[in-house]
């Protein structure tokens, strides 16, 4: 695009919807060309509309002047697929003002909720009701980014994700056209579900702009504990055990292997090692929770009790140690394990599920292939067993390896999602979506009639293919 072009653009732009919306400089736009961990790009500029039709109008605009635009809420993924390429001329449409809707109904136990609301702002507001959405993430995405990446969470055993929580949305096709979908209610069998061909698809289809999300009460109490197992096959055994004593209140599972704690400690001394010097194999988080107070159910002596019980007899062999604790401290500990793992050198992270049954197997299976061709690398594996869910992180030091970092991921990550997918029937993306970091891995792995039905939806609802970064056709 010549500059003359790119000025009059720009000048449209400001003049549906202000000066201070449309953003062209350098140091402006960085923050919206560069991905949380994947994807950096440049973009023509960056604007922010606060109302639908102002979305509306934005993507009307881009579509006379063929402008192709990639939709951002918090910029918080993990793929590329929130960022604009290296073509300087595509347009980031941020969600981040459309964030002044916060409708709760508490009888309905709904939100009504801008797109570009926050994950924090939702469950702040929502708390003064005593009630929450539960999706509980690391990172802090709008609702219109865990609409487009149907999140999920470390709770997601016990709630479901976004696709299951959600009952309304509006929608901004490619032309401007607005999609009404804002429907609260729980039952409506009224054929094609259309909302859920916006969830999960990266806003290739359309902006999410509103939604209406199902929210439930907020736990009175919470407990938690941390169990020391000796292999996969106990964490497994452990999972079955506890959801059928425990099935109603567990809210969450999650394990980290020993690999994967030990950098945690090592770069957080703040943080308490109940296991001291010799770490467990895997260490498995466990939580309750329940809306009711501790005097009719005392949830700390349920699960201490339950725990014990089962180190005592058969069925706890293969468990080590119980800690039981205050559950902010023990999440502490989950939540930094990443972070942890960057302190320790280079690291390919992978987001992969499998079924549950098959979870201790594959990370045998993955550990052994890592360990034949690239012994410089330890398999940092952690992550939300209890729902077929693990981030297979493989770590090693850049000055012990000749060659190029890239070079080598680009080497190893198809190797192990390939054990995953054709072997163990798993998906190479558990939670991250596809994006441009997962894009040959879609192209290679999604059966042909799929792609083709995604191509056929992609040319009534985006004709122009303006929208996104992410191919699904």
């Amino acid at each position: 695009m010549s500059g003359p072009d790119r000025a009059a653009v720009v000048a449209s732009l400001r003049g549906l919807l202000g000066e201070d919306a449309v953003l062209t400089e350098p140091h402006e736009l960085v923050r919206y060309e560069q991905g949380w961990r994947y994807g950096r790009g440049s973009a023509l500029a960056a604007v922010r509309p606060s109302r639908t039709e102002d979305v509306a109008r934005v993507l009307a605009l881009a579509l006379s002047r063929g402008i192709r635009v990639v939709p951002q809420g918090a910029n918080t993924g993990l793929v590329g697929a929130s960022t604009p390429d290296e073509s300087g001329e595509m347009l980031v449409l941020s969600l981040e003002r459309l964030s002044r809707l916060l409708d709760i109904d508490a009888v309905d136990r709904t939100v009504t909720a801008g797109g570009g609301v926050l994950l924090s702002q939702l469950d702040a507001a929502l708390g003064e009701k005593g009630l929450m959405f539960p999706i509980d993430l690391g990172a802090d995405p709008t609702v219109g980014g865990m609409v487009a990446t149907n999140a999920g969470g470390t709770r997601l055993l016990r709630y479901g994700d976004v696709r299951q929580n959600l009952l309304g949305l509006e929608v901004v096709l490619a032309d401007g056209t607005v999609l009404d979908l804002m429907t609260a209610l729980r039952k409506n069998n009224t054929g094609l579900d259309a909302k859920q061909l916006f969830v999960g698809t990266s806003g290739v289809f359309g902006v999410v702009t509103r939604a209406v999300l199902r929210v439930v009460p907020r736990p009175a109490q919470r407990a938690t504990a941390l169990v020391g197992a000796a292999s996969g096959a106990t964490v497994l055994q452990l999972l079955s055990h506890l959801e059928r004593s425990l099935g109603d209140v567990l809210t969450a599972f999650e394990v980290i292997s020993g690999e994967a704690l030990a950098p945690v400690f090592r770069y957080q001394p703040r943080l308490r090692n109940p296991f001291g010097a010799s770490l467990p194999a895997y260490t498995v988080l466990v939580e309750l929770a329940t809306t009711l107070s501790a005097d009719r159910l005392p949830l700390d002596e349920v699960l201490e009790s339950t725990l014990g019980a089962l180190l005592e007899g058969e069925a706890g062999e293969g468990i080590t140690d119980i800690f039981p604790g205050k559950p902010p401290e023990l999440w502490d500990i989950r939540h930094h394990v990443s972070e942890s793992h960057r302190h320790e050198g280079e690291v390919l992270g992978l987001d992969i599920s499998v079924p549950r049954s098959s979870m201790a197997s594959f990370v045998d299976a993955a550990r052994a292939l890592v360990a034949a061709r690239y012994a410089f690398m330890r398999v940092c594996d952690f992550g939300h067993w209890g729902d077929g869910g693990v981030h297979l992180n493989l770590v090693w030091k850049k000055e012990d390896v000749p060659r190029p970092t890239p070079e080598l991921k680009a080497e190893v990550q198809p190797l192990v999602y390939d054990l995953a997918v054709t072997r163990f029937r798993g998906s190479f993306s558990a939670e991250h979506g596809i994006g441009p970091h997962n894009q040959a891995f879609y192209d290679r792995y999604t059966p042909e009639l799929v792609r083709e039905v995604c191509r056929t939806l992609k040319a009534r609802l985006d004709p122009h293919g303006l929208l996104g970064t992410t191919r699904l056709g």
